[in-house]
């Protein structure tokens, strides 16, 4: 299990929170899971820059001895912000079982059991396990709506409802009992709002439509405006090498890309691809002039070097060349229509390229229009093509060969914190 942080949101008597979850993982042959809090309590925070501000602050929390803490610590506020398949609306739920089942009730509902589960477990709460004990109908709903169809199905539903409007007060007693926001400095929040407004105005927005897998990127109205294009990315543009952001298991990191005779190359040493986690890191490894790595033969190397040494170049990744590769296998699993259709395209891209750079054909074939996956990319990308064929539910198959992708790239990055 791959040990990662994930922002989630729960919808409580208070209103919404934002925290943390560490997924199950495994580390020195025990499994693990926790949320982030302290002692007797699961903290929440009211928007993602007081989250931020926290995290950079060097507070005692459940969080710090995680492995992908380190990278988490950094993060900005819109990478904080949780995707829709971490939100869970607590108390609204009695709402939601109120009104026949459907895919999406249903699913929330299974969503809601298992995080609750997982809180109960890590946090020792009897009473909520107590609560999704007392009807079947919170563990069936894993299996879909088809459970609860036809008259048996139906009472199954009837009971679940039966057991929330009697009990569900009593989970969330629980939870507002657990979870509190610790106090965090004004003027912090305050520079980390900041920091993000200067990082929003130095980056384009990732979502843009990108019009080709692997070729030049342009705005939906045709290329990219020069005069709207941040002057520090005009080095790299002539250097001829790439600087990429990668997000990937939970963590950031900044590397080099270049193609030679239509071949990419990564910043490699030996068979890994060096990541660092700042551009700090990067620019520092680029000023040494003993390294040595896939690169250093390039006159362009060269040139690289001296303009990281002489100020004229620092390390910024471009929108394309910005790739987040966390959270698109779940967004396909709900379809292409749901999944955001230039990064989809951005990840394909680079998990394409680095199958090239290997010498292997894993990628290129799995993302080829003649596979299922690239059916399924392909539409998340064209979804408003006539001519394109949607293809059809569900998507386990599809996502299970994107996963195999993504952890055989994964497999080969070297993390340098």
């Amino acid at each position: 299990m791959t040990a990662q942080i994930i922002p989630i949101e729960f919808g409580l008597t208070a209103g919404n929170g934002i925290t943390l979850w560490a997924p199950r993982w495994v580390e020195g042959g025990d499994e693990w899971e926790a949320f982030l809090g302290h002692g007797d309590h699961l903290y929440v925070f009211p928007d993602t820059a007081t989250l931020a501000a926290f995290l950079r602050s060097g507070a005692e929390h459940d969080l710090a001895d995680h492995p992908a803490w380190a990278a988490t610590r950094s993060l900005f506020p819109a990478e904080l912000e949780p995707s829709d398949d971490h939100r869970f609306d607590i108390v609204a739920l009695p709402e939601l079982v109120a009104k026949r089942p459907d895919l999406w009730s249903v699913a929330e509902v299974a969503d809601t059991a298992a995080i609750l589960r997982s809180v109960a477990e890590v946090c020792d709460l009897t009473v909520i396990d107590d609560v999704l004990d007392a009807a079947d109908g919170f563990t069936l709903a894993a299996e879909g709506p088809n459970v609860f169809s036809g008259r048996a199905g139906g009472k199954q539903w009837a009971r679940l409802a039966t057991t929330v409007a009697a009990r569900w007060d009593d989970v969330i007693d629980c939870l507002d009992a657990l979870v509190t926001t610790p106090e965090v400095a004004e003027e912090a929040v305050a520079a980390v709002r900041r920091q993000a407004e200067t990082v929003a105005v130095r980056t384009e927005d990732d979502d843009r439509p990108i019009e080709s897998v692997g070729g030049d990127t342009a705005t939906a109205t045709g290329a990219d405006d020069d005069a709207d294009r941040d002057p520090d990315l005009a080095f790299w543009d002539e250097v001829g090498i790439d600087c990429l952001r990668i997000t990937c298991d939970g963590r950031t990191g900044w590397t080099l890309r270049c193609y030679l005779a239509d071949t990419p190359v990564f910043l490699t040493v030996g068979d890994k691809i060096q990541l660092y986690s700042s551009p700090a890191r990067l620019e520092d490894y680029l000023a040494d002039p003993t390294v040595e790595n896939s690169l250093t033969h390039l006159d362009a190397w060269t040139t690289l070097r001296e303009g990281v040494i002489g100020g004229e170049a620092s390390v910024l990744a471009g929108p394309e060349n910005t790739y987040r590769l966390d959270g698109l296998a779940e967004a396909l699993l709900a379809g292409p229509e749901t999944a955001p259709s230039a990064q989809v395209e951005l990840a394909a891209e680079l998990l394409e390229d680095a199958g090239l750079a290997r010498g292997d054909g894993e990628a290129a074939a799995a993302l080829s229009s003649a596979s299922p996956l690239g059916h399924l990319i392909r539409a998340a990308i064209r979804g408003d093509d006539p001519d394109l064929i949607a293809p059809s539910p569900p998507f386990d198959d599809e996502v299970a060969a994107w996963r195999t992708l993504v952890d055989t790239f994964a497999g080969t990055l070297n993390w340098n914190e």
